[in-house]
C-alpha cells in the first residue's frame, strides 16, 4: 500500500508536469493527507470532495475565502452563507441564465467569437491559446459589462495576477504583492465607472447589477466592484483553459473530433467530458466548522481543506475507465452537467455552484462551433504534442494548429 510520503508533493515539478498518477496514488492509498507547506488537508476521492461541496450541515464552510480571495477581490458572494448568500446570489444570477443570457448576451458572445476568428481565418494556422482562448472570454465579459474592450491587455494582466495569487500555494511574496496591487488598481478603474453607470443606466450587465434589487437589498459599489473582479478572473481563466482543453482533447481523439464536427449538438458532451477529464480548476478550498470524518481519518474543526477536483473527477469508484477521454460515456449526464446537479465537480456543487456555468457553456458552444466552421480540417501543427501547465488551474500553454482556409 502506498504511503503519503511516496506520493509526489503537490508543489513539486513532478506533480506539475503530470498530476494524474499522483492523484491515483492519493485516492488508492492516502485519501487524506496533511500538507505542511499549505497548512491544509488534501482530499482526493469523489465521495469526499462531493460531500465537501454539497454539505448541508455547515461542516464545510467558505470561510477560507476571507484570506484566500478577499485580499484581491474584496468581499464576494463566495464568502457569504445562509440568507445573506441567497439574496446576493439572487441579485446576480438572473443575468447568467434564461432569456437574459439568450437574448441579451448570446449576441455578444457570437460577435466576439466571430471578430477574433476573422483575425486568422484566412491564414491557415493559429495558436488557439494565444489567438483565441485567452482573449475570447475576457472580451466577452468586458463587452457584457459595457467596459472598453481596448483595455483587454489590462484586464488580462489583472486576472492573471489574481489567479496567480489564488494558486500561490508556495507563498511567494512577489505573487502576493502583485495580487494585492491588482485589487487597488481594479478598484481605481471600476468605482468611477460604476458611479457613472448609476447616473446613466444602460442595457449592459453593469447597469443590471446597479439596478438589481431583491427583498429591498441592492448591491453597493464595493459589492459590484468585487463581483466584476471575480467575474473577470474566474470567468476569464476557467473558460480560457476550457476552450484550449476541449480542442486539445478532441484533436488527440480524431474520431471524436469528427463526430463533433458532424453533429454540433455533441459540443456540450465534449465540454462536459473535458470538465471531468481535464478540469480548468484542479483545487478548491473549504474550511471545517467542526470535526469531519472522511476517507482516511478525521479533519479537525477550523482546518483548511484542499479539495482535489482533478483527482476526484478520475475516481474509479465513480467513473468507468476514468483516465480515458470519451464524450460518449454513459456515466456523465450532459443534461445536468452545467447545473448544481452535475455529476462532475469542475464547477463545485451545492449553494456555491458556479453562477457562470451556463455562460461558460454558451461561450464554449459558440466558440467551438464557429472555430469548426472556420477550420473544418483543423489539426495539430506538425510534431506538436499539447502540454498542460499549472497546478491550481491547468490547461495547454499553447495549441498551434493548421487548417485549410475556407473560401
Amino acid at each position: 500500500m502506498v504511503t503519503a510520503q511516496q506520493i509526489p508533493d503537490i508543489l513539486s515539478p513532478e506533480f506539475a508536469q503530470n498530476p494524474y498518477p499522483a492523484y491515483r496514488m492519493m485516492r488508492e492509498g492516502a485519501p487524506l493527507i496533511w500538507h505542511e507547506a499549505t497548512q491544509s488537508y488534501l482530499i482526493s476521492r469523489y465521495e469526499d470532495v462531493e460531500r465537501a461541496f454539497k454539505d448541508k450541515e455547515s461542516r464545510f464552510t467558505t470561510d477560507n475565502y476571507d484570506w484566500q480571495i478577499e485580499p484581491v477581490h474584496g468581499k464576494t458572494i463566495l464568502q457569504l452563507s445562509g440568507r445573506e448568500h441567497a439574496v446576493r446570489r439572487a441579485l446576480v444570477a438572473p443575468a447568467f441564465r434564461g432569456s437574459e443570457l439568450q437574448q441579451k448576451f448570446l449576441p455578444v458572445i457570437e460577435r466576439n467569437a466571430r471578430e477574433l476568428i476573422d483575425g486568422f481565418r484566412g491564414t491557415g494556422s493559429v495558436d488557439l491559446v494565444e489567438g483565441f482562448a485567452t482573449r475570447f472570454p475576457v472580451n466577452v465579459i468586458a463587452d457584457m459589462l459595457g467596459l472598453d474592450t481596448s483595455d483587454h491587455a489590462r484586464f488580462h494582466r489583472w486576472y492573471s495576477a489574481v489567479i496567480a495569487f489564488l494558486g500561490n500555494l508556495s507563498g511567494d511574496a512577489e505573487v502576493t504583492a502583485a495580487g494585492e496591487r491588482t485589487r487597488v488598481e481594479f478598484a481605481e478603474y471600476m468605482i468611477p465607472i460604476i458611479h457613472a453607470r448609476r447616473d446613466q443606466l444602460g442595457d449592459d450587465l453593469l447597469s443590471t447589477l446597479c439596478r438589481a434589487e431583491v427583498d429591498g437589498v441592492r448591491m453597493s459599489d464595493e459589492d459590484i466592484k468585487a463581483f466584476c473582479s471575480l467575474l473577470l478572473a474566474a470567468g476569464g481563466e476557467t473558460t480560457d483553459k476550457a476552450i484550449a482543453s476541449i480542442f486539445a482533447n478532441l484533436l488527440l481523439h480524431p474520431d471524436q473530433l469528427a463526430a463533433v464536427r458532424a453533429d454540433r449538438s455533441l459540443i456540450a458532451r465534449a465540454f462536459a467530458e473535458t470538465l471531468r477529464y481535464t478540469p480548468p480548476v484542479h483545487m478548491i478550498m473549504r474550511q471545517t466548522a467542526k470535526d469531519v470524518e472522511v476517507s482516511g481519518g478525521t479533519i479537525p474543526a477550523g482546518a483548511t481543506v484542499t479539495c482535489l477536483i482533478g483527482a476526484a473527477n478520475r475516481d474509479t469508484d465513480r467513473y468507468r475507465d476514468p483516465d480515458t477521454f470519451d464524450i460518449f460515456r454513459d456515466d456523465l449526464t450532459t443534461t445536468t452537467a452545467f447545473s448544481a446537479a452535475a455529476d462532475h465537480l469542475a464547477f463545485a456543487l451545492g449553494r456555491h455552484f458556479c453562477v457562470g456555468a451556463l455562460l461558460a457553456k454558451a461561450e464554449i458552444e459558440t466558440g467551438v462551433d464557429q472555430l469548426l466552421d472556420a477550420m473544418p480540417d483543423v489539426r495539430l501543427a506538425e510534431g506538436y504534442d499539447p502540454v498542460e501547465q499549472g497546478v491550481f488551474t491547468r490547461g495547454p500553454k499553447s495549441l498551434p494548429v493548421v487548417f485549410t482556409p475556407v473560401s
